[in-house]
Protein backbone atom coordinates (compact mmCIF):
# COMPACT_ATOMS: atom_id res chain seq x y z
CA UNK A 1 0.00 0.00 0.00
CA UNK A 2 1.59 3.39 -0.81
CA UNK A 3 1.41 6.32 1.36
CA UNK A 4 1.76 10.01 1.16
CA UNK A 5 3.73 11.51 3.87
CA UNK A 6 2.97 15.16 2.72
CA UNK A 7 -1.22 14.15 2.63
CA UNK A 8 -1.02 12.74 5.84
CA UNK A 9 0.82 15.66 7.51
CA UNK A 10 -2.39 17.81 6.68
CA UNK A 11 -3.68 17.60 9.93
CA UNK A 12 -0.82 16.71 12.01
CA UNK A 13 -1.86 18.55 14.96
CA UNK A 14 -5.10 16.69 15.18
CA UNK A 15 -3.03 13.40 14.62
CA UNK A 16 -0.49 14.18 17.36
CA UNK A 17 -3.19 14.93 19.92
CA UNK A 18 -3.94 11.11 20.59
CA UNK A 19 0.13 10.29 21.34
CA UNK A 20 0.28 13.36 23.66
CA UNK A 21 -2.75 11.71 25.54
CA UNK A 22 -1.43 8.26 25.29
CA UNK A 23 2.39 8.73 26.47
CA UNK A 24 0.84 10.85 29.06
CA UNK A 25 -0.95 7.69 30.77
CA UNK A 26 2.32 5.52 30.66
CA UNK A 27 3.63 4.73 34.48
CA UNK A 28 6.99 7.43 34.54
CA UNK A 29 10.10 4.68 34.97
CA UNK A 30 13.71 6.05 33.48
CA UNK A 31 13.70 4.89 29.71
CA UNK A 32 17.12 3.78 27.80
CA UNK A 33 15.76 2.02 25.02
CA UNK A 34 12.29 2.73 23.50
CA UNK A 35 10.69 2.09 19.81
CA UNK A 36 7.90 3.74 17.83
CA UNK A 37 5.97 1.37 15.45
CA UNK A 38 4.71 3.07 12.42
CA UNK A 39 6.58 6.02 13.02
CA UNK A 40 4.90 8.14 9.74
CA UNK A 41 6.00 11.18 9.25
CA UNK A 42 7.74 11.28 12.89
CA UNK A 43 5.40 13.39 14.79
CA UNK A 44 4.46 10.72 16.78
CA UNK A 45 8.24 10.15 17.51
CA UNK A 46 9.03 13.84 18.36
CA UNK A 47 5.89 13.08 20.92
CA UNK A 48 7.92 10.48 22.37
CA UNK A 49 11.22 12.28 22.88
CA UNK A 50 9.30 14.75 24.52
CA UNK A 51 8.63 12.31 27.22
CA UNK A 52 11.78 10.03 27.15
CA UNK A 53 14.74 12.84 27.26
CA UNK A 54 17.22 10.56 27.76
CA UNK A 55 16.16 7.43 25.23
CA UNK A 56 17.63 6.20 22.85
CA UNK A 57 15.02 6.29 20.27
CA UNK A 58 14.49 3.87 16.85
CA UNK A 59 11.74 4.97 14.56
CA UNK A 60 9.91 2.33 12.42
CA UNK A 61 8.00 2.35 9.23
CA UNK A 62 7.58 0.10 6.30
CA UNK A 63 6.98 3.61 3.87
CA UNK A 64 10.09 5.05 2.51
CA UNK A 65 8.44 8.31 2.16
CA UNK A 66 7.31 8.19 5.55
CA UNK A 67 10.81 7.37 6.49
CA UNK A 68 12.01 10.18 4.60
CA UNK A 69 10.07 13.13 6.08
CA UNK A 70 10.83 11.76 9.73
CA UNK A 71 14.72 11.80 8.82
CA UNK A 72 14.31 15.20 7.63
CA UNK A 73 12.60 16.50 10.51
CA UNK A 74 15.09 18.57 12.48
CA UNK A 75 14.54 17.90 16.38
CA UNK A 76 14.84 13.82 14.89
CA UNK A 77 18.32 14.88 13.81
CA UNK A 78 19.97 14.19 16.93
CA UNK A 79 22.49 10.79 17.41
CA UNK A 80 20.17 8.96 19.88
CA UNK A 81 17.17 8.95 17.35
CA UNK A 82 17.24 6.19 14.42
CA UNK A 83 14.54 6.83 11.78
CA UNK A 84 14.58 3.15 9.62
CA UNK A 85 12.46 1.30 7.10
CA UNK A 86 11.21 -2.13 8.71
CA UNK A 87 8.35 -4.86 8.44
CA UNK A 88 7.16 -3.70 12.05
CA UNK A 89 4.59 -6.73 11.33
CA UNK A 90 7.58 -8.90 12.44
CA UNK A 91 9.87 -6.51 14.20
CA UNK A 92 12.16 -8.17 16.99
CA UNK A 93 14.02 -5.76 19.52
CA UNK A 94 17.71 -6.45 19.97
CA UNK A 95 17.26 -5.35 23.21
CA UNK A 96 14.43 -5.11 25.90
CA UNK A 97 12.82 -2.07 25.62
CA UNK A 98 12.02 0.14 28.49
CA UNK A 99 8.66 1.91 25.78
CA UNK A 100 7.58 0.39 22.70
CA UNK A 101 5.16 3.16 21.15
CA UNK A 102 2.50 2.06 18.68
CA UNK A 103 0.15 4.96 17.59
CA UNK A 104 -2.37 4.57 14.89
CA UNK A 105 -0.63 1.71 13.28
CA UNK A 106 -1.19 -1.56 14.59
CA UNK A 107 -4.91 -1.34 12.66
CA UNK A 108 -2.79 -2.42 9.58
CA UNK A 109 -2.17 -5.39 10.97
CA UNK A 110 -3.51 -8.83 11.47
CA UNK A 111 -3.20 -11.54 14.33
CA UNK A 112 -3.57 -9.16 17.57
CA UNK A 113 -4.01 -12.47 19.49
CA UNK A 114 0.10 -12.83 18.72
CA UNK A 115 1.12 -9.78 17.79
CA UNK A 116 0.11 -7.76 21.21
CA UNK A 117 1.91 -10.07 23.31
CA UNK A 118 4.95 -10.88 21.15
CA UNK A 119 5.71 -7.05 21.89
CA UNK A 120 4.64 -7.29 25.47
CA UNK A 121 7.48 -9.63 25.39
CA UNK A 122 9.73 -7.75 24.29
CA UNK A 123 9.55 -5.32 27.24
CA UNK A 124 12.01 -5.17 30.32
CA UNK A 125 10.33 -5.73 33.46
CA UNK A 126 8.14 -2.57 34.66
CA UNK A 127 8.22 -1.01 31.04
CA UNK A 128 4.99 -0.84 28.68
CA UNK A 129 3.60 -1.46 25.34
CA UNK A 130 1.39 1.97 24.55
CA UNK A 131 -0.87 1.52 22.03
CA UNK A 132 -3.28 3.74 20.41
CA UNK A 133 -5.50 2.69 17.36
CA UNK A 134 -8.60 4.26 15.61
CA UNK A 135 -11.90 2.57 16.29
CA UNK A 136 -13.93 4.57 14.18
CA UNK A 137 -14.99 1.34 11.68
CA UNK A 138 -18.68 2.07 11.94
CA UNK A 139 -17.83 5.88 11.57
CA UNK A 140 -19.98 7.38 8.66
CA UNK A 141 -16.51 8.27 6.92
CA UNK A 142 -15.73 4.78 7.29
CA UNK A 143 -19.20 3.01 6.26
CA UNK A 144 -19.50 5.15 3.42
CA UNK A 145 -15.63 3.71 1.94
CA UNK A 146 -16.82 0.51 2.31
CA UNK A 147 -20.71 0.90 0.52
CA UNK A 148 -19.21 3.03 -2.63
CA UNK A 149 -16.58 0.48 -2.94
CA UNK A 150 -19.21 -2.56 -2.49
CA UNK A 151 -22.07 -0.46 -5.26
CA UNK A 152 -19.69 1.65 -7.72
CA UNK A 153 -18.49 0.01 -11.07
CA UNK A 154 -15.20 -0.98 -9.44
CA UNK A 155 -16.87 -3.42 -6.97
CA UNK A 156 -14.98 -6.53 -8.59
CA UNK A 157 -12.21 -4.93 -8.10
CA UNK A 158 -13.16 -5.25 -4.37
CA UNK A 159 -14.36 -8.95 -4.36
CA UNK A 160 -11.24 -10.28 -2.12
CA UNK A 161 -10.40 -7.60 -0.94
CA UNK A 162 -10.56 -6.65 3.58
CA UNK A 163 -8.92 -5.11 6.00
CA UNK A 164 -7.67 -6.55 9.38
CA UNK A 165 -10.16 -7.19 12.14
CA UNK A 166 -10.61 -4.41 14.65
CA UNK A 167 -11.21 -5.43 18.32
CA UNK A 168 -13.15 -4.62 21.74
CA UNK A 169 -11.57 -2.99 24.83
CA UNK A 170 -12.24 -6.27 26.22
CA UNK A 171 -10.32 -8.08 24.18
CA UNK A 172 -7.17 -6.53 24.46
CA UNK A 173 -7.69 -6.16 28.63
CA UNK A 174 -8.46 -10.23 28.37
CA UNK A 175 -5.41 -10.83 26.16
CA UNK A 176 -2.93 -8.81 27.93
CA UNK A 177 -3.67 -9.07 31.60
CA UNK A 178 -2.19 -12.55 31.98
CA UNK A 179 0.84 -11.36 31.03
CA UNK A 180 1.43 -8.12 32.78
CA UNK A 181 0.96 -6.60 36.00
CA UNK A 182 -1.37 -3.51 34.87
CA UNK A 183 -3.34 -3.27 31.70
CA UNK A 184 -5.45 0.33 31.02
CA UNK A 185 -7.67 0.50 28.55
CA UNK A 186 -9.79 3.73 27.40
CA UNK A 187 -11.94 4.87 24.67
CA UNK A 188 -11.56 8.75 23.76
CA UNK A 189 -13.62 10.21 20.94
CA UNK A 190 -12.06 13.51 19.56
CA UNK A 191 -14.46 16.25 17.85
CA UNK A 192 -11.94 18.28 14.96
CA UNK A 193 -13.39 21.18 13.95
CA UNK A 194 -11.67 20.92 10.46
CA UNK A 195 -12.05 24.28 7.85
CA UNK A 196 -12.80 23.23 4.76
CA UNK A 197 -15.89 21.03 5.16
CA UNK A 198 -16.36 17.79 3.27
CA UNK A 199 -13.35 18.08 1.23
CA UNK A 200 -11.44 18.11 4.33
CA UNK A 201 -12.87 15.23 5.86
CA UNK A 202 -12.32 13.87 2.26
CA UNK A 203 -8.66 15.12 2.81
CA UNK A 204 -8.46 13.95 6.12
CA UNK A 205 -9.20 10.16 4.62
CA UNK A 206 -6.79 10.50 2.05
CA UNK A 207 -3.72 10.36 4.18
CA UNK A 208 -5.35 7.08 6.01
CA UNK A 209 -8.65 5.06 5.31
CA UNK A 210 -8.65 6.13 1.53
CA UNK A 211 -5.57 4.50 0.69
CA UNK A 212 -5.72 0.84 0.20
CA UNK A 213 -9.44 1.51 -1.69
CA UNK A 214 -7.61 3.72 -3.94
CA UNK A 215 -4.67 1.80 -4.31
CA UNK A 216 -6.99 -0.67 -6.40
CA UNK A 217 -8.55 1.86 -8.59
CA UNK A 218 -6.60 3.62 -11.85
CA UNK A 219 -6.18 7.26 -11.97
CA UNK A 220 -9.85 8.14 -13.32
CA UNK A 221 -11.67 5.89 -10.88
CA UNK A 222 -10.18 7.47 -8.14
CA UNK A 223 -11.42 10.50 -9.07
CA UNK A 224 -14.47 9.43 -9.47
CA UNK A 225 -14.68 7.39 -6.27
CA UNK A 226 -13.53 10.66 -4.63
CA UNK A 227 -16.66 12.78 -5.78
CA UNK A 228 -19.06 9.94 -4.83
CA UNK A 229 -16.94 10.50 -1.30
CA UNK A 230 -16.95 14.49 -0.84
CA UNK A 231 -20.92 14.08 -1.87
CA UNK A 232 -21.72 11.57 0.91
CA UNK A 233 -19.78 13.42 3.19
CA UNK A 234 -21.36 16.59 2.40
CA UNK A 235 -24.72 14.53 3.74
CA UNK A 236 -23.29 12.51 6.99
CA UNK A 237 -21.23 16.05 8.20
CA UNK A 238 -22.97 18.96 8.10
CA UNK A 239 -21.31 22.02 8.98
CA UNK A 240 -21.14 23.62 12.36
CA UNK A 241 -22.58 27.08 13.28
CA UNK A 242 -18.97 28.62 12.41
CA UNK A 243 -19.14 26.92 9.46
CA UNK A 244 -16.68 24.40 10.05
CA UNK A 245 -17.14 20.59 10.11
CA UNK A 246 -16.45 18.50 13.26
CA UNK A 247 -15.48 15.88 12.65
CA UNK A 248 -15.78 12.90 15.73
CA UNK A 249 -12.93 10.32 15.82
CA UNK A 250 -13.19 7.62 18.08
CA UNK A 251 -10.06 5.94 19.26
CA UNK A 252 -8.93 3.29 21.63
CA UNK A 253 -6.23 3.03 24.02
CA UNK A 254 -3.97 0.21 25.53
CA UNK A 255 -0.96 0.92 28.11
CA UNK A 256 -0.10 -2.90 29.03
CA UNK A 257 2.98 -2.65 32.11
CA UNK A 258 4.67 -5.86 32.21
Amino acid sequence: MAWSANQYSLFEDERSRPVRDLLAAVPPRPVRHATDLGCGPGNSTEVLLQRCPDAQVTALDSDPDMIDKANKRPRLSVPRVSCKIADIAIWQAAEPQDLILANASLQWLPEHATLYPHLVRQLSEGASLAVQTPDNIDEPAHRQIREIAKRGPWADKFADFSLPPRHTAGFYYDLLSPLCSRVDVWRTTYHHPLAGGAQAVVEWFKGSALRPYLDRLNEAEQADFLQLYLQAMEHDYPPSSDGKLLLPFPRLFVVATR
